[in-house]
This record gives C-alpha cells, structure tokens and sequence, in this order.
C-alpha cells in the first residue's frame, strides 16, 4: 500500500508516492497548480500528469491514501472543486484536502506546536497549538494581499519604476534591472509586457532577486521595499502566535518558500526579529520539500489518525 502527498504552489508542484513507512518512492514535479490562478482544468492535468510521473517507478501500486495541499482549499468551494477533481483521479484512494501552509507546518514541525511563514509567489502565515486549534494571517491573494511575497516584492519594484519614469520617485537601479529582466528598452514598455503578454503572478514575483541584487548594491528604494516585507511577515506571525496564545510557549518557526532563497536577507531579519513575538520559540528554515508533511498526513489518514486543526475563529478561512 502506497500514499501521495502533493505540495501544490503557485508556481511549482511537487508530487511524491511514499510507502507505509514514510519512505519516498517516486516524485514528480511540475508547473504551479493554484485554482484560482490556473483554474480547474489545469489544475486536474497538472495533478494528474504528476501523479502519474510519480507511479512510474511503482506501476500497478496500490495508493491507499492521497494528501493534497493547496492555497484556498480551507475555503468550502474550493475544497469542493479540488475533491471532485480527485474523485476523477484518485483511484479510488482515501482523499484529504488541506491548506498549503499546513503541509508545510507538518514538514517541518512534525505533529507539533508551531507557525509556518510562507513568502514564495503568495504569503500566508499558518499555526496550530497542541489543543488542535490553529489561525492564519494573510493568504488573501495578490490583489487583496501577500505582502512579503514574491509577487508584492515585484510589484512594488515595478511601481518604483515607473514612479522614476515619471519623475514621482527618487533615482533607483531597480529601473535598469527590471528593465532587463523583463527584456524591454524603456519603461514604458513594460506596459505590453504587464498588460498584454500574459504574464502570470510568477513572472512578476521573479523579479524579487533583481530586488535583493539592488539591495546587495545600496539602493534605498529596494532597502524599503524588504523593510515593509519583513515588517509585514513579522505582523502576521505576531497575529497567528496571539490568537494561539502561543507568547510564552516553546514552538517552531517554520520559514518556508522560495522568497527566503531569493532574498537571504529577508529570511536573515525574521531570524533576528522574531524572538521578539516568542522568545521560547525556535526558527528552522525548511530543508525538505512540504510535500513530505503531505505524505505525513497522508500516512496518518490511511492509519486513521489524521488530525486536521480547527480554527480559532470560524471565519479565518
């Protein structure tokens, strides 16, 4: 008997086949599988192609239990959608739909207390506490939200640019190198690139490295941009550790996602700041990929002892 855990981001997918003794067997990777950017069919291709790609190298295996975690499934309608997609593709397996943050949590902090900053594409901040409960902060997306993410990195980069252009901002080599990232010759071209050639949340988020490269190099306008990002991603755990009444308690910070590779420093300064929300609390920057909390709570669904938090305040989701 076989389990699959699934980390589903919004620019990557990790698909991994385990057996029942937590060990690794196969492992797939693919393009983002978020639903609201996506949308439902390429959501079930992607899932299914990895699901697929993972099972090769255990043709005719037997799954028992399958675990996907995805951004907005704590949401009843996208929970919904996301089930009937494994319904069609699950074999018959049984199926637990969670929130990506929580695959993360479990990752990193196995069965315990702790709180997962996520900053990749998006941003959400995920706890729980050992009663079962849990709280998040942020996840709203990237037009109502994600602060400290990729994506709200790169457009306020973008926005620094054509402040300059218009002669509304200060000087800041974030114009050169956002203009070269994006291959254009004048910042008015970048109207075409945003508005009309398609671009995804990722391909604006991969401008946060031009950022950390302008920070490295002094400018000011990208030193500000990191600043808010921190201030922001430090709130927002301040905000999940409260509502857990986690402040005196000994927990995990878990640091989890691509921003904290593309941007050191960021991760650098929530090391620094955040023994000032929980001094007892230890920080881990996650080293393996959250697809193996998946497969951990897949495990546990197919032994019948998954626990999924509730949240302290019924409207989180």
């Amino acid at each position: 008997m076989y389990v699959i855990g699934i980390d589903a981001g919004g620019t990557k997918t990790v698909c991994q086949l385990a057996d029942e003794d937590g060990a690794v067997v196969g492992e797939a990777r693919g393009p983002g599988a978020n639903l609201q950017a996506a949308g439902e069919l390429a959501v079930e291709k992607t899932l299914h192609t990895l699901m697929d790609e993972a099972m090769a190298a255990r043709a005719g295996a037997r799954l028992g239990a399958i675990c996907v975690g995805m951004a907005g499934v704590d949401r009843p309608g996208d929970a919904d959608v996301v089930r009937g997609i494994m319904r069609r593709i699950g074999q018959n397996a049984k199926i637990l739909i969670v929130n990506d943050a929580l695959v993360a949590l479990e990752a990193g902090a196995p069965g315990a207390a702790g709180v997962v900053i996520i900053a990749g594409t998006g941003s959400i901040c995920y706890g729980r506490n050992a009663q079962g409960q849990a709280a998040r902060a942020g996840g709203w997306g990237y037009v109502l939200g994600d602060e400290g993410s990729g994506y709200w990195i790169g457009r306020h980069a973008l926005r620094a640019v054509v402040r300059e252009a218009d002669r509304r901002g200060p000087p800041t080599t974030l114009t050169p190198k956002a203009l070269v990232h994006f291959g254009v010759d004048r910042p008015q071209d970048l109207i075409h690139e945003i508005y009309y050639g398609g671009m995804r949340p990722g391909a604006i988020a991969a401008l946060a490295s031009r950022v950390q490269e302008a920070f490295v190099e002094g400018d000011a306008v990208a030193a500000g941009i990191l600043e808010v990002g921190v201030r922001e991603l430090v709130s927002s755990a301040g905000s999940v550790v409260a509502r857990l009444r986690l402040e005196q308690e000994a927990f995990t910070f878990v640091l989890s996602g691509g921003i904290f590779r593309a941007v050191p420093w960021m991760r650098e300064q929530l090391i620094a700041r955040l023994p000032r929300v929980a001094p007892a609390a230890q920080i881990l920057h996650l080293a393996v990929e959250p697809a193996e909390g998946a497969v951990r709570l897949a495990l546990a669904l197919l032994g019948g002892t998954v626990r999924v938090p509730v949240y302290v305040d019924p409207a989180a989701p």
